[in-house]
């Protein structure tokens, strides 16, 4: 009878035992929905160590999952940003290119006296670098001009003359020095003294109240000093008039 009650005695106790592991995995087991809740409250810790949600669900739901602690979560670092590009750094200074038209349009002298072209100003103004040079004076020097020379610039004159002398027949045709084209223009060489009317084929001069007076094919107005001194000679049949 002893001997029959231990194995019954042992039979009931592996009974029990195997009935009480089941009571005891389903305690430690967790629903899909609860190791997704687990996971959203410890979602930093856990990516931190590199664990992959899809294992912590599996641990979570076997009743093995960790939850580690004093990990920084890669995701709680501040994420670096980027370097704005150059063009939003500047932005606030950027101008516009009509802006910088009518910014060389307004100082044109005074950047053109600096000897900076329009296109290295504006680009330069557009990236806000650009520097208006100090107005110059920028009066021009009137060059006087040249006094024309006598030969063109006769003074009108009026030619006094006697009443017995015939007007010229032909043009005056200056060839050397202190000849004249008029008896005005000799007359201003030499006021004081006698004008007379030189033949230039002859060499013969005339004075004034001769037939020939002004009136030779080719001759010229001259002082009668200068005439001498050149060569000429008075007409034998005329007088210096008084």
């Amino acid at each position: 009878m002893r001997f029959q009650f231990a194995p019954m005695f042992s039979l009931a106790v592996a009974a029990a035992i195997l009935a009480l592991a089941p009571s005891a995995g389903m305690a430690a087991t967790k629903t899909a929905k609860e190791c997704n809740a687990e996971y959203a409250a410890n979602k930093p810790a856990i990516q931190g160590s590199g664990e992959k949600k899809a294992d912590f669900i599996a641990a979570c739901r076997a009743g093995t999952e960790v939850i580690p602690t004093g990990v920084a979560p890669a995701t709680t670092a501040a994420p670096t940003k980027k370097a704005a590009p150059a063009s939003t750094a500047t932005t606030g200074n950027v101008k516009t290119a009509k802006a910088c038209d009518a910014e060389y349009a307004a100082n044109k002298d005074a950047i053109k006296g600096s000897g900076e072209t329009k296109k290295d100003f504006v680009a330069a103004c557009r990236a806000g670098t650009e520097v208006i040079p100090p107005a110059q004076n920028t009066t021009t020097t009137v060059t006087p001009a040249k006094p024309a020379p006598t030969t063109t610039t006769a003074p009108t004159t009026t030619t006094t003359r006697t009443k017995n002398a015939p007007a010229p027949a032909t043009t005056a045709t200056p060839t050397g020095a202190n000849q004249f084209a008029t008896e005005g223009q000799a007359k201003a060489r030499c006021p004081a003294g006698t004008v007379v009317w030189v033949n230039l084929k002859s060499k013969i001069f005339h004075f004034a109240g001769s037939r020939n007076y002004g009136n030779t094919k080719k001759g010229a107005y001259t002082c009668e000093s200068d005439a001498t001194a050149s060569g000429f000679r008075a007409a034998e049949n005329e007088k210096q008039p008084q």
